[in-house]
């Protein structure tokens, strides 16, 4: 049969076509991955259709070049936006200088986000309404989408953010603090409002079934979603299962209720898999019953929360400093810092004389001003003097 086609012209013809087509199909995909990976595909695929050949927008192309925008730049990152036929140039810069936003401003949050371009005026508008709702004033507002200007210009959604919005002010939430979710978890306002407050709702009655009262509930809710918003984006489901599987290994509500009050919620990101995973690490390090383990567990939530390589290698790391695993089981919270936090601690200390390898590792823990108070108390420790001159010589 392949000799047959090697020896005939129309076949010859048909197959070389077909590779061609195939070569295409290929390149087509090769673009599309790309416009996925660089985060532009959603904004992409509502403007592809209007495309009839890759030839720039000369009026565009100008607009931008009186800005000082790298145009080079966007030819590299998202050069479809410049082959579209509706352009807000002039219009999108005007909005952003009226707000206070200096021609650097302009020119960076175009050069990062130039699909900008392509919204209307009354889009940005609605978007600057929104966003000034929860902003001190303009100057801030502006830094904020000079910082994060995809989050600012992603309008699809807007009706869904505007619901949210709403919410989290009726909720109790401070706006400086929702300000900081639509820049750290844009995708929170893009849901119904509806998901969000079944979430919400099932946090609420987790809190009373696991034995906090009422009167605490609001204080805790709103802690909880201040430190950690991105619970919002989990399902019901996966918190429900992930309470279950602490009540299955014997945690009593209680020790759940202070497991999630320490974790600051990072447990809801977490599945019952990769838990179980950890605590069977963590009990086969240190030879302990599961008894032991939960108890080190509330000692050390890390212990929960981080996967088996990062346990496994913050505990080399320890290890490689000498440090024992009888030490590290009676204080465990040392494995909540990074391998290299824990090696410049152990620097900073043996440059004052201090052995970790028999001292406390407590002088380890906590935040950076927690250490710095430790080694500020070692330090002064070891300049005392070792007599009181003033003291009696009797």
């Amino acid at each position: 049969m392949l000799r047959g086609i090697r020896n005939s012209t129309p076949h010859v013809f048909t197959l070389s076509l077909a590779r061609s087509q195939h070569c295409k199909l290929l390149l087509t995909l090769s673009s599309l991955w790309n416009n996925v990976k660089d985060g532009s595909f959603l904004q992409h695929s509502s403007y592809t259709t209007d495309i009839k050949s890759k030839v720039e927008n000369k009026r565009t192309v100008e607009n931008l070049y009186r800005l000082s925008v790298d145009i080079k730049k966007i030819r590299r990152l998202k050069e479809w936006v410049l082959f579209q036929d509706a352009a807000y140039v002039k219009e999108t810069a005007n909005t952003l200088r009226e707000m206070g936003a200096d021609k650097t401003a302009i020119a960076n949050i175009l050069e990062r986000c130039p699909e900008a371009i392509l919204l209307t005026p009354a889009e940005i508008n609605s978007q600057r309404d929104l966003w000034q709702s929860v902003c001190q004033n303009e100057k801030q507002l502006v830094k904020l989408i000079e910082q994060f200007p995809e989050s600012f210009f992603t309008v699809e959604h807007h009706e869904n953010q505007k619901s949210n919005v709403q919410f989290f002010q009726e909720l109790g939430l401070k706006n400086n603090i929702i300000s900081r979710f639509f820049t750290s978890a844009p995708d929170i306002f893009y849901k119904p409002v509806e998901k969000n407050k079944h979430t919400v709702e099932t946090l609420q009655r987790m809190y009373l079934n696991l034995g906090g009262s009422n009167a605490n509930m609001k204080i805790w809710l709103l802690k909880l979603l201040s430190q950690n918003p991105f619970i919002l984006l989990n399902s019901a489901t996966a918190v429900q299962e992930n309470l279950e599987f602490l009540q299955k290994n014997d945690f009593t509500d209680f020790e759940v209720l202070q497991l999630l009050s320490r974790l600051k919620g990072f447990i809801f990101n977490l599945s019952p898999n990769t838990m179980q995973k950890s605590m069977f690490f963590s009990k086969d390090v240190f030879k302990c019953s599961d008894q032991e383990l939960k108890e080190l567990v509330l000692k050390c939530p890390a212990l929960l929360y981080n996967s088996v390589p990062i346990l496994e290698e913050r505990l080399k790391g320890l290890l490689k400093e000498e440090i024992s695993v009888d030490q590290i089981k009676e204080t465990p919270m040392v494995l909540e810092l990074t391998t290299q936090i824990v090696q410049y601690r152990i620097k900073k200390l043996a440059a004052l004389g201090y052995n970790i390898k028999n001292g406390n590792l407590e002088n380890l823990n906590g935040t950076k001003r927690d250490f710095e108070a430790a080694y500020c108390r070692i330090q002064a420790k070891r300049e005392r003097p070792m007599f009181n001159p003033v003291a009696p010589l009797d």
